[in-house]
Parts: structure tokens; C-alpha cells; sequence
């Protein structure tokens, strides 16, 4: 880009826009947006505030991004290209504030649309079955299917999970195009699987940022696709992450609800997946909620026939329930009942298993919990030290700092102690930072 804006270009690409974001965020054209890059043109005065914000730079350094450089400078004032790590994108810096706010508005507008067209009858030109040598069409959809995959991926490996909203967007918005020009049944079939793997994550991050009225609509927006494919196994998977709101809600009867409709779900679908063993163990958490120990223990023994299947039990991103939890799973449900003894041996057994810092964090939180209940101070500060730790470093409010802000009510006996009385206001802070 010789002669060009190249560090222009640069930040719009570090933050995950495409020209065609940038452009729509602004109220120009695309063409327009392109020409600025290309040194063409300059924004004009009374849209430059607008473009600092969305580029998260001041004023002065809007200037220099516009300053038209050659080859030959080697230095950049712009942020750096998101960086590739073993093949894999790391988007960096994380959209916050505004920013934030504006991807995930558009993530639900786009959701949407998408949903719209999934219920449109066919036009006449795609009532063919097969997409038999329009070969551009299953290439398209093959890459939509790798990226979608790569996307779960990037979200497992991100601390912070709002730094994959920009992807989400951008792949969104390409199967949006896809699904209004899907010339097949097959295709659309297939664009209706992928769109619920896609809405899916969507609502991973919603609810990751403790947005938990935005994470259903995305869930549910996921089941819908789900029923329209028939792929009964992203249908119940759908379901059962619209169940875990329910719970973090308090809402244990919906939520048993839901999982009930799950698990009808989900004997439809593939046997050899573990689909109805991970409705089952979110079953037994809602019946530990609850307080039915027995039906408790019936869902904990359904959840464990995941060891009898021959693997691979689970495909990732969507499913990825493949027995590794298991003691994770009775450990939570033998807290939530109050037997401390047999939820100390489980959750330990997890911790020692537990590979993501999200993982972690609720691992000790509830160890934390344990300590609450057996008036342990000392157990109590170790465990929710560090799972204060790892929340704060992983920005996962809403996943690891929601369990701590629940803990908080039961603190009440142990305030005494001023160590505990920091801890809990290192929570508050928290549990305030994730509400902005």
C-alpha cells in the first residue's frame, strides 16, 4: 500500500472492522471509506469526532493514521494487525464501552435478519435438492463451516471473551448474505446448521458479559435455527445453555422445564454424542437447585453414561461435554445439597483436571462456598482469593464474577473478619464493573 494510508487501514483491521462496518457505523459509503485508505480523499471535519471514537484514538492520532506514508516507514503509531499465534487469529484490543455496546447491537440486528430468512418460503430457482454442480456454493458453505469452528475455538482460548465479537459479526454478516442468495435446499439446510452453531457462541458471549436478556435471545434464536434444520442435537444444546440462564435467574421450574424439552430433543439426535449425558448433567444441577436429592443423583447417573460412548463423544464448539466434567458436575450438585464432604472430594477432583482459567474460577469459587459453609474462614479467603484473581484477569464477570456476587449473601457470619470484609469489597467492586 505504498503511498497510502496504510496505518489507517491498520487500526480499522486491528479492531476487527471490515470497511463495510466502518462505513455503515458513520453513515457513509463503502467506496468512501476506501478512498480515505487509499489517500484519496480526507474525512471531512464534522464526521472526524465519530471516527475517533470508533477507532479509539485521539484526535492527534487521527491525524497521524491520516498522514499519507511510504514503504520506506518502517515505524507505526497505529495498533498492530491482530496477531496470528499457531494458526490461530488473537484479536486484541478487546471492544469496550461504546464499542462494545455498538458490536453487540449489531450482532442482534444481524441475528434478526438471519432469523427472518430462515422462516421465508423458498423462491421458485432454490427449490432444487442438491447443490449437484454448483460447486461455488457448497465451497462457500465448506468455509463457512471452518471458520465456524475456528471461531468456537478463538472463544475457548480468549481470556477475555468479548474480544471475539468482532469475528462473530463479520461471519454473521457474510452467512446473512449467503442465506438471502442460497440457491438449494441442501444449502439452506446447511447455512440453518451453521447459523445455530453462530448464534450459539453469540449467546456464549452475552452471557459471558453478563448480559443475560441478550444471551437468551441469542439461545433462543439458536433453537429456532436448530428446529428448522431437524439437527435435533444443536436443537437440545441450544436449549440446555437457555436452561443455564434460567438457573443463574433462579428460575429452577423453567429451567427444569426447558431441560425436560431438551432431553426429548436430544433422543432424536446421534446416539454416539454425548448430547443427552450433558442435558442430563445440567438436569441434575436444576434438581440440586431444587432440592430433590433423588432426582438429583437419577440425572448424575444418566450424565455418566458419557464413559460408556466410544469416542469422539463430543465435536467441540457447540458440544462440548465429553466426561471431563463429571466431577466438576457432582461436586456443584453435592454443594448445592450440603454434602461438604462428598463436594470437597469431587470439586478437588476437578481443580486438578480443570485446563481454562474460566473453569477454574468456578471451580474455586465453589470451593469458596464450601468454605462458607463449614465456617472456615481461612478456606473461604484462599479459594475466593484466587478465583477473584482469575476473574479480574480473564474480565469474566459474568461467568466466574456472577458465582462470586452470589457467594456474597452468604458472608453475613464471617464479616467479622476484616480480611473478609476486603474480600467482599473486592466483589462489589466486581460484581459493579460488570454491570457498565
Amino acid at each position: 500500500m505504498a503511498g497510502k494510508r496504510k496505518h489507517l487501514a491498520e487500526r480499522r483491521k486491528a479492531l476487527g472492522y471490515s470497511q463495510e462496518f466502518l462505513a455503515d457505523q458513520l453513515g457513509i459509503d463503502r467506496t468512501t471509506a476506501g478512498r480515505w485508505e487509499r489517500g484519496e480523499t480526507e474525512p471531512c471535519l464534522y464526521i472526524r469526532p465519530k471516527l475517533c471514537q470508533l477507532l479509539q484514538v485521539t484526535a492527534d492520532e487521527l491525524d497521524d493514521l491520516l498522514t499519507i506514508r511510504h514503504e520506506s516507514d518502517a515505524t507505526s503509531l497505529a495498533s498492530p494487525s491482530p496477531p496470528v499465534v499457531t494458526g490461530r487469529i488473537v484479536p486484541e484490543p478487546a471492544p469496550t464501552g461504546e464499542i462494545d455496546d455498538m458490536y453487540r447491537r449489531e450482532l442482534l440486528r444481524l441475528m434478526s435478519i438471519a432469523g427472518t430468512l430462515m422462516v421465508l418460503p423458498q423462491p421458485a430457482s432454490a427449490q432444487i435438492q442438491d447443490w449437484a454442480g454448483q460447486f461455488d456454493e457448497a465451497d462457500d458453505i465448506e468455509q463457512h463451516a471452518l471458520l465456524s469452528g475456528h471461531l468456537w475455538q478463538v472463544f475457548a482460548l480468549s481470556k477475555s471473551k468479548r474480544l471475539v465479537y468482532p469475528l462473530v459479526h463479520d461471519q454473521l454478516r457474510l452467512l446473512v448474505k449467503q442465506m438471502g442468495q442460497a440457491r438449494s435446499a441442501r444449502a439452506r439446510h446447511q447455512l440453518c446448521v451453521l447459523a445455530c452453531d453462530l448464534f450459539q457462541l453469540a449467546g456464549e458471549i452475552c452471557f459471558d458479559s453478563d448480559r443475560y436478556t441478550d444471551a437468551t435471545y441469542c439461545y433462543t434464536m439458536a433453537a429456532n435455527a436448530g428446529r428448522e434444520a431437524r439437527c435435533h442435537d444443536r436443537w437440545a444444546c441450544a436449549l440446555t445453555r437457555q436452561a443455564f440462564v434460567n438457573m443463574y435467574d433462579h428460575e429452577y421450574p423453567e429451567a427444569t422445564s426447558v431441560l425436560s424439552a431438551a432431553a426429548r430433543i436430544a433422543t432424536q439426535g446421534d446416539s454416539q454424542l454425548s448430547t443427552r449425558c450433558w442435558v442430563a448433567a445440567v438436569q441434575a444441577e436444576a434438581h440440586a437447585r431444587e432440592g430433590d436429592r433423588k432426582a438429583c443423583e437419577r440425572a448424575l447417573d444418566t450424565a455418566d453414561k458419557v464413559l460408556d460412548l466410544a469416542a469422539p463423544v463430543s465435536p467441540g464448539g457447540w458440544l462440548r461435554f465429553d466426561g471431563s466434567r463429571l466431577a466438576e458436575e457432582r461436586g456443584t450438585c453435592y454443594l448445592t445439597l450440603g454434602q461438604t464432604d462428598l463436594a470437597e472430594a469431587s470439586l478437588n477432583a476437578a481443580l486438578t483436571q480443570a485446563t481454562s482459567l474460566r473453569r477454574r474460577g468456578s471451580l474455586l469459587t465453589d470451593l469458596a462456598a464450601l468454605g462458607i459453609q463449614r465456617r472456615d474462614v481461612d478456606q473461604f479467603l484462599h479459594y475466593a482469593g484466587d478465583a477473584m484473581d482469575l476473574a479480574e484477569q480473564t474480565q469474566s464477570a459474568g461467568y466466574v464474577g456472577r458465582k462470586l456476587h452470589g457467594i456474597q449473601k452468604q458472608l453475613q457470619p464471617l464479616l467479622a473478619d476484616d480480611r473478609v470484609v476486603q474480600l467482599n469489597d473486592r466483589i462489589a467492586h466486581l460484581s459493579t464493573t460488570a454491570q457498565h
